[in-house]
């Protein structure tokens, strides 16, 4: 069972500028250059932010040339989409059994 015991990904989605980053990902892969272009914060902090969503496997980034290309990858969405699985099913089972409490007490439900 996979456990919620990787912040990695939830460090690189804290930041906004990481998120807009991802947003601006969904419309088709872009060179980092593109992707500094859409950004007033300087292309060394926009490389050191892909690298962190490199690193945590939201994005991956393949030579074409002269330039690098980011992708969207799953793997990072893949471990938050496990974390939030753990609790759905924690609160899942939570409310089954109040579900059955209640229906087990009908008199002392409200």
């Amino acid at each position: 069972m996979t456990t919620p015991s990787d912040p990695d990904v939830f460090l690189a989605l804290a930041d906004p500028h990481r998120r807009e980053i991802l947003r601006v990902l969904t419309g088709q892969p872009a060179s980092i250059n593109a992707i500094a272009d859409r950004f007033t914060i300087s292309r060394p902090a926009i490389s050191k932010h892909i690298k962190l969503l490199e690193a945590s496997g939201f994005i991956r980034i393949s030579p074409q040339g002269r330039e690098r290309i980011c992708h969207l990858d799953d793997s990072g969405f893949d471990q938050v989409r496990a974390w939030m699985d753990y609790f759905e099913a924690y609160w899942h089972t939570q409310f089954m059994q109040l579900d059955n409490y209640l229906k087990s007490h009908p008199d002392e439900s409200v």
